[in-house]
């Protein structure tokens, strides 16, 4: 029905607390993804599909019925069953075994291919290395050296960038179940009040 997988796009960016209603399910699967992988969200989803496959191979070979199919999640689904599962689907294939199938993939795709020459492109491009080769042309430096020391300077620390990101992540997620719990709470003493 060539669907692809934009019906699972607000199930990862929520991570799916907008689509269930039980809120200890919620917690569950917040739970589960703070303490597992990054990427667990997707293994999740997948596991998803794999357990509603019944219903998608009886849906009509449609590509609107098939999405909306699959862009409601049941809220019978039995997740701690499903929890085990994607955990299972994660050990048999890992990020890293994706990543090699999807980097054989990639040498075949002309966008992939270019993107690193865009990258080093607008790297070179950005305000500060275009100051830094002025003032080394200033200096009387403009020679092959220094780009090599421009390309140096102008690489992004990846690993402290990771980590930034890794942080900026766990507190986005933190304050989001904190946030969820609160809502709940209010929730549940909202009738003692009035």
């Amino acid at each position: 029905a060539e669907v692809g997988t934009i019906f699972a796009l607000s199930w990862l960016i929520t991570w799916y607390s907008h689509v269930l209603s039980e809120f200890r399910h919620i917690l569950r699967l917040y739970d589960f993804f703070l303490a597992s992988h990054p990427l667990m969200a997707i293994y999740f989803a997948a596991v998803i599909v794999l357990h509603r496959e019944k219903e998608v191979k009886q849906t009509e070979c449609d590509m609107a019925m098939v999405h909306q199919l699959l862009s409601q999640i049941p809220q019978d689904l039995p997740y701690e069953e499903l929890i085990t599962q994607a955990h299972c689907l994660f050990t048999c294939y890992p990020p890293s075994l994706l990543a090699k199938c999807a980097a054989l993939q990639s040498c075949k795709s002309i966008t992939i291919n270019c993107f690193k020459a865009f990258q080093t492109a607008t790297e070179q491009q950005r305000p500060d290395s275009v100051l830094r080769r002025q003032l080394l042309r200033a200096r009387g430096l403009g020679g092959p050296d220094s780009q090599l020391v421009l390309s140096r300077d102008t690489q992004p620390n990846q690993a402290a960038n990771q980590l930034v990101k890794m942080a900026v992540w766990g507190i986005s997620a933190t304050l989001g179940a904190a946030a969820l719990a609160v809502a709940q709470t209010v929730l549940d003493w909202a009738p003692d009040f009035f």
